[in-house]
């Protein structure tokens, strides 16, 4: 099969249905609306890399089940060396983007994850939903399709499980089953690349007992299904976006968050692979995670690459030797390399499932969100510091002054400073500024769950009996030190 380009994708975005509306406004063609075409553009730009003979080894694989060549974000991740590919292909999206590239990450990590969980509810069970599973991979792989990847409901009452909220359409569940489908209804909120994705696969949102089995469920939906309404969320610059010199103030590319709202939308059953059987909901989380939580570390440090980039810049603009801060760009680079590197460690200690999906090491993925969560803000505020206080305090003024021909030529000789024109150190501090303040913040502290759940699952992975056995034999202690028994109150 031939390999889609950037036309084809383009061309099949402009075939949906509208549903998506921004700013109370219904968005007709994702391609070309500025809400949008940022976060378009920036997906586009994998299927360019498909084509590219430099790219093409990251960005393309071979099917495992037709042997044919295929993009990537549609094949599957069954050695230690595809997770590495998912990796390397994260970096450099980052590095070409400067930004999240959603829908092609989350549905490929969903398919491969539900790959392992299928083949476990179909060996209890006797469902048949890896053999659906697989139809609708081989589809995916001929269209070569981007699948944005739904987890996160609204969920309301966060003390409350939801079957308990008062509202029910905050988390979503399935409302009835027939012979030849479900019906679905609720909400996934913050869902990354919607409005560039041309299907989206909706999954749980965490582990569910028997009381909550209508929310255990697994299905893979296009974008512009009925019934289905898309909000897109904004962000600091969105507005600026909008305007007619948006190309001088934000990249050409970015990220949309969508706000999913389902009324009653029927899913036909070759595209269910999970029905309430709540029992695996937890299977899902534990598979998802160590995949998502491992490789987001090439994420945030193909970002922190940009940062580097456009710290060098903005020194030399202010006039300084990128030298000057050889230090800090240094730390940069450290903390860069750590949530790379050990995510690709937590791969290397991960396992192979029986039906042949690979997942990283949990521990070690988990200790990686953590990281993710913290490193990336330091590496963000030294981005700030180099670039000085035009990137950080928020003092520029916009494109349509610095061009104003009456007090313009005032602004652009204030700006000049070092090395390159005015317009460049405008641009450049203002990429500083998008990346660490701006719509290109990726999500750092929540994207793909918290640091704090992350903490818990580290928590729960470190056997602390074990570890005080290897003290005790080093130094020759033999008698048991126990853990003191809580005091009861009276």
């Amino acid at each position: 099969m031939a390999i889609k380009t950037r036309d084809d994708y383009l061309s099949a975005l402009r075939q949906l249905r509208p549903n998506i509306y921004k700013f109370g406004e219904l968005i007709e063609d994702v391609t070309t609306h500025p809400a949008t075409k940022r976060t378009v553009e920036s997906h586009a730009l994998n299927y360019d890399a498909a084509h590219d003979p430099e790219l093409e080894e990251i960005y393309t694989a071979t099917s495992i089940f037709s042997g044919a060549k295929v993009l990537r974000w549609n094949s599957m991740m069954q050695e230690p060396q595809d997770l590495i590919m998912n990796m390397r292909m994260k970096r450099q999206n980052y590095r070409r983007t400067g930004s999240c590239t959603g829908a092609v990450c989350v549905g490929w990590n969903a398919m491969n994850v539900m790959w392992a969980v299928s083949s476990e509810i179909d060996q209890e069970h006797g469902t048949d939903y890896q053999a659906r599973l697989k139809n609708w991979i081989l589809t995916a792989e001929e269209r070569g399709i981007t699948v944005a990847g739904a987890l996160t409901d609204a969920k309301g009452n966060r003390s409350l499980k939801p079957s308990e909220q008062p509202d029910p359409d905050t988390n979503l569940r399935v409302v009835e089953v027939r012979d030849d489908g479900i019906v679905i209804r609720g909400a996934k909120l913050m869902i990354c690349g919607t409005a560039a994705s041309q299907e989206i696969f909706l999954l749980p949102g965490g582990i569910y007992g028997e009381a909550d089995k209508d929310y255990a469920v697994a299905c893979v939906v296009p974008r512009d299904i009925e019934g289905l309404t898309i909000v897109e969320a904004t962000r600091p610059s969105d507005r600026r976006e909008l305007e007619d010199t948006a190309g001088m103030e934000t990249p050409d590319t970015g990220i949309t968050q969508g706000w999913l709202l389902f009324e009653d939308v029927f899913v036909p059953n070759e595209r269910v692979f999970m029905c309430r059987e709540a029992k695996y909901s937890a299977k899902f989380i534990q598979y998802f995670t160590a995949n998502y939580r491992a490789c987001i570390g090439a994420c945030v440090g193909g970002q922190g690459d940009v940062m580097i980039g456009a710290s060098v810049l903005m020194a030399r603009a202010n006039g300084l030797s990128a030298k000057t801060f050889a230090d800090k760009l240094t730390s940069m680079s450290v903390n860069n390399t750590i949530t790379y590197g050990l995510g690709a460690g937590a791969i290397a200690l991960g396992f192979k499932h029986p039906s042949g999906s690979y997942f990283a090491d949990p521990h070690t993925a988990h200790a990686n969100k953590v990281m993710v969560a913290t490193l990336p803000y330091e590496v963000k505020r030294l981005t700030q510091e180099i670039g000085g206080g035009i990137v950080e305090t928020g003092c520029m003024p916009s494109y349509k002054d610095f061009i104003n021909p009456q007090y313009g030529p005032l602004i652009q000789k204030c700006l000049k400073a070092g090395a390159g024109s005015a317009e460049s150190r405008f641009k450049a501090a203002r990429l500083s500024e998008w990346l660490t303040i701006g719509a290109g913040v990726p999500g750092c502290m929540h994207g793909g769950g918290s640091p704090d759940g992350a903490k818990l699952v580290v928590r729960a992975t470190t056997p602390l009996e074990e570890y005080a056995n290897y003290a005790k034999k080093i130094i020759n202690i033999e008698e048991e030190i126990a853990e003191p028994q809580k005091k009861l109150k009276n």
